[in-house]
C-alpha cells in the first residue's frame, strides 16, 4: 500500500508512512518525526498509540472479537484447554500431538521446586499479599535456573515456558498454605493442570481435594480467557523491560506488578468487594443500580462495562454459562453471590446501561465464579496471574526476537519549571 499521511507544520508539509495490520488496521508510522521536525505526540495513556506491531492476538473492540493466533475465543473455549492454548499463544500454532504429549511432559517434569525454595516463603510475614509473593519467588527462580532465565534457542525457550507455567502452580499454592499456617501439599504427577493446582491449594494431609468436573473446567477456561489480551498495562510492562534485554523471570516478574494494580488484575477482586460493601449497608440491588446513575453518587457499579469493548465482552458470554453451572454444582448460598445475580439482572433489562454498553464483564462473573470455588478474594489476581503467563511469554519472546529490538524509550512534554539557579542553604528562608 502507497498511501501516505501528510502533516502540516506552518508551511512545510511531511508525508508520513502509512502501516496495514493484516486486519486492516491502519496505523500512521511516526517513528521519525521528532528527527524530521521537532515534534513528538502527546497521547496520554497510550490510548491511541501503537508501540509494537504483534502477531499474537486480534481484539476488534466495537464488533466484541478476540482471536489468539487468529482463532476465535469462542473456538478456544470450547475445544481446546488451557495447556494446549499456551502453546498456541507462545508458538503460533496448535500443537500436533506429539508436541501436545512433549509440552506436558515437560510441565510434569518440572512441577516442582527446588527444596530450598520453601525456606523464601518463610521470610514473608503472614500478611503479606499473594501477588508480592508471587513476583519476587518468579525472580528467584531465576536463580535457580540461571540458563533458562535468557533462553537462546527454541528448546530452551519451550524448557523455560515449561518451568514458569508449571511452577508458578506451585508457588501460588505454597503461598497460599503458608498464609493459612497449613502445610504445603506437594503437586501430583497424575492431575491435569488445574486440578493439580486446586488439589495443592485446598488439600491436607489427611484429605485430598478432589475438584468436580464442572469446577476444574470452569476454572480452566476462565484461564483461557485471561490467557492474552493484546497490548494492556501488564503486558506493555513485560514488552517495555524485556526491550532492555531483561530475562524472561525479570520481565515476567514486572508483568506480576503491573497486574497486581487494581484498575488491571485487581478489577474481579474489586467487584466483590462492592458486593461486600453493598451487603454491609444493607442495599438491595434496585438501589444500587438507581446510585450508579446518578454522578454524584460516588458509587459506581464494578465488573460492567470495558475500556476495549464497545459491544458485550465475548468473554463475559462465555463465562457467564460457567458462572451459572458452578453456582448450580456446588449449590451455593452465599448473600453476595445473591446480591451480584440481582445486578446482573437489573443490569441487563435496564435502558440506561443497554444505551451506554455497560454490559457485565469477565471481571465480574470470574470473581463470583473464583469466591465460590473457595477462592480468597486477595488471589483473584494470582489466578489472572497465572491465566495471562503464556500470554507475557508470547509477548517477551516476541520482543527478543524482533528484527528491531529496541529498547523502549518514550518521550514526555516538560511542563516544569524554566532554567533557575541554585540557592545556597544558607540563603534560602
Amino acid at each position: 500500500m502507497n498511501e501516505k499521511a501528510v502533516l502540516r507544520l506552518g508551511d512545510q508539509d511531511y508525508p508520513l508512512v502509512i502501516t496495514v495490520g493484516s486486519e486492516g488496521e491502519k496505523a500512521i508510522d511516526i517513528s521519525s518525526l521528532r528527527a524530521d521536525t521537532g515534534y513528538i505526540t502527546l497521547d496520554p495513556g497510550f490510548a491511541n498509540t501503537g508501540a509494537c506491531e504483534s502477531g499474537i492476538t486480534f481484539i476488534q473492540g466495537d464488533q466484541g472479537i478476540l482471536r489468539y493466533r487468529g482463532i476465535p475465543i469462542e473456538q478456544l473455549v470450547q475445544h481446546s484447554r488451557f495447556i494446549e492454548t499456551a502453546y498456541l499463544l507462545i508458538w503460533g500454532e496448535l500443537p500436533t500431538p506429539k508436541q501436545m504429549d512433549h509440552f506436558s511432559s515437560l510441565l510434569t517434569q518440572n512441577e516442582m521446586l527446588h527444596e530450598n525454595m520453601k525456606h523464601h516463603f518463610e521470610g514473608f510475614p503472614w500478611t503479606s499479599h499473594p501477588m508480592a509473593m508471587l513476583s519476587a519467588m518468579i525472580n528467584a527462580l531465576s536463580c535457580y535456573h540461571p540458563v533458562l532465565s535468557a533462553p537462546s534457542n527454541p528448546s530452551q525457550v519451550e524448557q523455560a515456558a515449561a518451568t514458569l507455567m508449571s511452577k508458578v502452580r506451585t508457588l501460588v499454592a505454597f503461598s497460599y498454605k503458608m498464609v493459612r499456617g497449613e502445610p504445603f501439599i506437594y503437586p501430583s504427577p497424575k492431575r491435569r493442570y488445574v486440578s493439580n493446582l486446586l488439589h495443592m491449594m485446598f488439600s491436607q494431609p489427611e484429605e485430598s481435594y478432589e475438584p468436580s468436573p464442572v469446577v476444574t473446567r470452569a476454572v480452566d477456561r476462565l484461564l483461557i480467557l485471561h490467557a492474552d489480551h493484546e497490548q494492556n498495562c501488564s503486558t506493555s510492562t513485560v514488552r517495555m523491560v524485556a526491550s532492555s534485554g531483561a530475562n524472561l523471570f525479570a520481565s515476567v516478574s514486572a508483568g506480576i506488578c503491573a497486574l497486581w494494580g487494581p484498575r488491571h488484575g485487581g478489577a474481579n477482586q474489586a467487584v466483590i468487594e462492592m458486593l461486600e460493601e453493598i451487603h454491609a449497608g444493607g442495599m438491595d440491588a434496585r438501589q444500587c443500580v438507581e446510585l450508579a446513575k446518578k454522578k454524584d453518587s460516588g458509587f459506581r457499579l464494578m465488573g460492567f462495562g470495558h475500556r476495549v469493548y464497545k459491544n458485550y465482552d465475548p468473554r463475559a458470554r462465555i463465562i457467564k454459562s460457567d458462572c451459572d453451572k458452578v453456582l448450580e454444582e456446588l449449590g451455593c448460598c452465599d448473600p453476595l453471590l445473591e446480591i451480584a445475580r440481582e445486578l446482573e439482572e437489573i443490569a441487563l433489562r435496564d435502558e440506561y446501561f443497554i444505551e451506554r454498553k455497560l454490559y457485565p464483564n469477565v471481571d465480574f462473573y470470574s470473581g463470583i465464579i473464583l469466591r465460590a470455588v473457595g477462592v480468597p478474594k486477595n488471589m483473584f489476581p494470582v489466578f489472572f496471574a497465572i491465566g495471562r503467563l503464556p500470554g507475557w511469554i508470547a509477548h517477551w519472546r516476541e520482543t527478543t526476537e524482533s528484527r528491531s529490538n529496541r529498547i523502549d524509550r518514550p518521550r514526555q512534554v516538560y511542563t516544569g519549571p524554566n532554567e533557575r539557579q541554585y540557592v545556597p542553604l544558607e540563603q534560602r528562608c
